[in-house]
């Protein structure tokens, strides 16, 4: 059953149809036969970028849908109840276009963001390294100045679209310590970067996740993205959007899990009764009501508080934390609603179980945004 969302504009209602009738026709059939194969949808992409839903939260002048954050989220969340891969793969997207329009300058802006905008062409983010997950200021990766630019060595790793997007937000470092990070917009085909295998997952499996190799690449000095050095501070500006994107990613697949339990509960019999009848089996139906509906007011008090040009940092950990946390608890429930059929593949809750687990990890893990919080609330 659709959710009632409260919108702004009729725009924004009509944003939201257009995206379940994408996400009906071109995700929805798709979904099982791609994630248990490894299918990489890049006819997914293609629709939502002509549709302009990869776009949506930046501005017209560049081709962007000028939406506030609160409804960019809300159709990112429509896109998970479908796919949380593809979903998760848009987000990391809108996430990679963020330090080119937030720091790069007025011609970098003009020459790169259009096609990035309109879905032409895909984007990864690349901070983390095999030793450096949560860890950002520990990267190694270098990219030393050379004439006319910076040759890159190192290797990064858990990259979401790693080896199909066509360009990577990467983060390598120009000097020492936290100040000796910059930021680089590095096209696929540049000469010395490679792709891992893909990384065998539990779930997500329809886009890959791998890791990459510099050997001496490199890259022309006009894809350095703000100040040498200021790497960091525009990774963690990033992150923060980021987080409020695998907030709403983690709300919509709840919400579908609980979705499929509420369904089969209404269908299935015990006893005599149907099963949501029993108070047992209906009380597990309303926490897991509750944890949604808590998971999308808090992601959504966040994107306002970001709409409204407020400090939001703080309030995006909350809701990355209290939204993965309710996905993991909902889906976990959702399995146990089905009995033994949620235990096999023949129902898709074991795979929104799955599929779940990550978004506690990616992003910075639940503990990080526990030590985010902590330190916001210290501050």
């Amino acid at each position: 059953m659709p959710v009632e969302r409260l919108l702004p504009t009729p725009e924004s209602r009509d944003l939201i149809e257009l995206t379940r009738e994408i996400a009906d026709k071109v995700l929805e059939p798709n979904v099982v036969e791609y994630e248990k194969h490894e299918t990489y949808p890049a006819e997914a992409f293609r629709a939502l970028g002509a549709a302009g839903l990869l776009s949506l939260p930046y501005p017209e002048e560049f081709g962007g849908g000028a939406q506030p954050y609160e409804v960019y989220l809300q159709v990112l969340e429509e896109i998970a109840s479908r796919w949380a891969a593809v979903a998760v793969a848009v987000s990391v997207h809108g996430l990679s276009c963020h330090p080119l329009f937030a720091f790069g300058t007025a011609e970098q802006q003009q020459r790169w963001l259009p096609d990035l905008l309109s879905g032409n062409l895909i984007g990864a983010y690349s901070l983390s390294e095999p030793h450096a997950g949560s860890d950002a200021a520990a990267v190694r990766c270098r990219a030393v100045a050379v004439e006319d630019g910076y040759r890159i060595t190192g290797s990064k790793a858990w990259i979401t679209g790693g080896g199909k997007a066509d360009f990577y937000t990467l983060f390598a470092r120009t000097g020492e310590g936290s100040r000796g990070i910059s930021c680089f917009l590095v096209p696929a085909d540049t000469a010395g970067l490679s792709f891992g295998k893909p990384e065998e997952k539990m779930g997500l499996r329809a886009v890959p996740t791998t890791t990459a190799a510099y050997d001496d690449a490199f890259v022309p000095g006009d894809r350095l993205i703000g100040e040498a050095g200021q790497g960091l501070s525009i990774a963690f500006s990033a992150l923060d959007s980021g987080r409020l994107g695998i907030a709403a990613v983690a709300t919509g697949l709840a919400q579908r899990a609980l979705d499929d339990a509420v369904a089969y509960a209404r269908e299935r019999e015990a006893f005599g009764r149907r099963v949501i009848d029993h108070q047992g089996l209906g009380f597990v139906l309303a926490d897991m009501a509750a944890a949604v509906d808590s998971a999308r007011a808090t992601y959504l008090d966040a994107a306002r508080r970001r709409d409204a040009g407020l400090s939001y940092s703080r309030q995006a950990s909350v809701a990355k934390l209290v939204a993965t946390d309710a996905a993991m608890k909902v889906t976990t429930d959702a399995v146990q609603v089905f009995g033994g059929y949620g235990y096999t593949q023949d129902f898709p809750v074991e795979r929104y179980m799955r599929e779940a687990k990550v978004m506690q990890i990616f992003e910075g893990t639940n503990q990080i945004q526990r030590l985010v919080i902590a330190r916001g609330l210290a501050g």
